[in-house]
């Protein structure tokens, strides 16, 4: 509870309230750590699908079917679900030399302009991405090879790939522009 004054004001020196724009950055980043975290563990399973067919080569002279497609799909699925994880801890590639040499009020145009690309990308993956899952779905889609698991799957984490970036960046830009408090970017 916050001490309030007389008006029934916050007191000065108190903590701000807790607004909704810091609980949806929160939410969104909450989300972004379980799905990274997550999928983190499927790295597990593809080592030991890649060790299973490299025993079952070497000593049984036998090979799978499934061992090279598992570690191929599972592998890029963990890559585009993982992006989002990456932007909430602030992981992702980002060339600073001609940036530090502009005033503050370009580095501001500057972030603009990336944000709104960015938007653009993530967008183009949620929607493109999703026509694509969608169609794959519907036809029941497979990989074509022997084993032929369906492939649906493996496009449906595009769109979902795209939403979670989506999400993270705007949750990031919100706070890099002052509309919800630092919180949570660095934690977990």
């Amino acid at each position: 509870m916050t001490d309030r004054n007389e008006a029934g004001r916050p007191a000065t020196g108190s903590a701000p309230p807790f607004r909704r724009v810091d609980r949806i950055c929160n939410a969104i980043d909450w989300v972004n750590e379980w799905m990274g975290l997550a999928w983190g563990f499927s790295v597990v399973l593809v080592t030991i699908a890649a060790m299973w067919e490299i025993v079952a080569r070497s000593f049984f002279g036998q090979a799978t079917i499934w061992a090279n497609e598992t570690t191929i799909y599972l592998s890029a699925m963990t890559y585009l679900i993982a992006g989002g994880y990456a932007l909430r801890h602030r992981r992702h590639v980002r060339i600073d030399v001609v940036y530090l040499m502009l005033s503050r009020r370009a580095q501001g145009r500057l972030d603009l302009l990336a944000l709104l690309l960015f938007c653009v990308y993530a967008i183009t993956l949620v929607w493109i991405g999703g026509e694509i899952a969608w169609t794959s779905i519907l036809q029941r889609e497979g990989t074509g090879t022997p084993w032929d698991p369906p492939i649906w799957p493996v496009k449906l984490a595009i769109p979902l790939a795209g939403l979670l970036l989506l999400l993270q960046g705007l949750a990031n830009a919100l706070r890099d522009f002052g509309f919800a408090s630092q919180t949570g970017t660095n934690a977990g």
